[in-house]
């Protein structure tokens, strides 16, 4: 139990505890809370991770765009304390600041600027438990009454230190991370899932329409790998074109011509009373990460592009951001930050998405923006990117394809936001006793 001279200030949306929870401080409830050099480190192509605030979302260290340190800078970092699994990331600043990650097994991180590691007491508190405490809704609410800095928001470390923390019973800390872990754990399989599918789709964009490798194959007399009907459709030789070499009969064309740009926008009568706003802050590399629902006279001037399924919208402020994806159902309405490309033809849809979001055309995008604090590109920059136009039955073919992988990606980032729906319903009632886990 916490004495007198630890102090603990209960956040103010806290309900009463059960008899058998308590009240205790971060630093009391972990054997350390550490924080690191406060330079920001050099990064390097290998070496060991090291964590910063935009790599933790949704309270996960995402390592796909994390950064890496030498051993030299790896070692400096870790001098206090080297990360391991059962210990926690926590960022102290920035956008999301007041976020707890876990240290995933087997991987060799230190910390990045304006993190802090904290090392709980096995003996007392669970880690994943902790982790759901420290991002939950009551303790986001006590963080914002807490910051300082006047440029970014911040918490110091005496203030991290004394942050309060709700300590049920051992047992019972554990049933309630497993019930919760277990919706992240398929939201995250989910995620993974997505992230496989995506990449198979940007595969067979690549081979048919960049690569052209069933053109190459059928030159040299190859087996394309390939049903005869739609082997049949692809020629056997190339010309040249303004893009260079292109299969014979194919044409070089842009994306004005698969697809319509900013075909529609609200007008005062037919803006609907309920706005289901998509912004680019919330729109990462092909997923919408949530739609903010707004009163037609609350929401923000920029909720003017109507979305319809199959459209693609890419952001055209910071374009090398990635805040691009594939709509799959009306009802949205896209900030004018955004370029929204219709598909001319239904079967154009997947080949507008994957052209226009490929990875050199993105940063091509990146390239070509202009201006001060906020860069961007002229939506008629994103419709001139070229491309080659293959046949209408090859184009059909295509789209039958990547439709099957891009709709299996829908159902599964459906499933998951009922599953996110879930967990957090159950979150502030399982951390705060409202709801107990029978343990035993």
């Amino acid at each position: 139990m916490v004495g007198e001279s630890a102090a603990v200030h209960i956040p103010s949306t806290a309900v009463p505890l059960p008899p058998d929870w308590r009240w205790d401080r971060l630093d009391e409830v972990c054997d350390g809370v550490f924080d690191c050099p406060h330079s920001t480190p050099l990064l390097t192509e290998g070496g060991p991770f090291v964590v910063r605030s935009q790599d933790m979302r949704t309270g996960v260290f995402r390592l796909e765009n994390a950064g890496h340190v030498s051993e030299d800078i790896y070692r400096e970092r870790i001098v206090r304390a080297e990360p391991r699994n059962g210990d926690l990331f926590y960022s102290r600043e920035g956008t999301y600041f007041g976020i707890a990650a876990e240290v995933p097994a087997g991987v060799r991180v230190c910390l990045g600027q304006r993190m802090v590691l904290l090392r709980p007491k096995a003996s007392e508190c669970n880690h994943r438990f902790l982790r759901y405490w420290l991002n939950s809704p009551v303790m986001a609410s006590h963080t914002q009454g807490h910051r300082d800095g006047t440029v970014a928001e911040r918490l110091n470390l005496p203030t991290i230190r004394q942050l309060p923390v709700v300590v049920p019973p051992l047992p019972e800390q554990r049933a309630i991370a497993h019930i919760l872990g277990t919706l992240d754990d398929k939201i995250e399989l989910n995620r993974r899932m997505n992230e496989t599918l995506e990449a198979m789709a940007r595969a067979l964009f690549k081979s048919w329409f960049v690569d052209f490798d069933p053109v190459r194959a059928k030159a040299k007399g190859h087996d394309l790998g390939l049903p005869k009907s739609l082997a049949d459709l692809f020629p056997d030789s190339f010309e040249d074109s303004e893009l260079g070499e292109v299969p014979t009969g194919w044409k070089v064309a842009t994306l004005a011509d698969f697809s319509l740009l900013n075909p529609e926008v609200w007008s005062k009568e037919t803006r609907p009373a309920v706005i289901n706003y998509v912004d680019l802050s919330n729109t990462k590399w092909g997923r919408i990460d949530a739609v903010i629902a707004y009163s037609q006279q609350d929401a923000p001037s920029r909720a003017q592009r109507v979305l319809r399924q199959k459209d693609t919208i890419v952001g055209t402020v910071r374009p090398g951001n990635g805040s691009y994806a594939f709509i799959t159902e009306d009802g949205l309405t896209g900030s004018t930050g955004f370029v929204v490309l219709r598909p001319r033809r239904v079967d154009f849809a997947e080949f507008v998405y994957l052209a226009a979001t490929a990875t050199e055309n993105i940063e091509a995008l990146s390239h070509l923006a202009d201006g001060g604090a906020y860069p961007a590109v002229r939506s008629e920059i994103v419709t001139a990117t070229q491309v080659v136009r293959a046949n209408d039955k090859i184009l059909a073919e295509f789209s039958k394809r990547a439709a099957s992988l891009l709709a299996r990606m829908a159902q599964n980032e459906s499933e998951s936001c009922i599953l996110v729906a879930i967990r957090d319903t159950l979150l502030p009632k399982l951390i705060s006793g409202e709801l107990r886990v029978r343990v035993g």
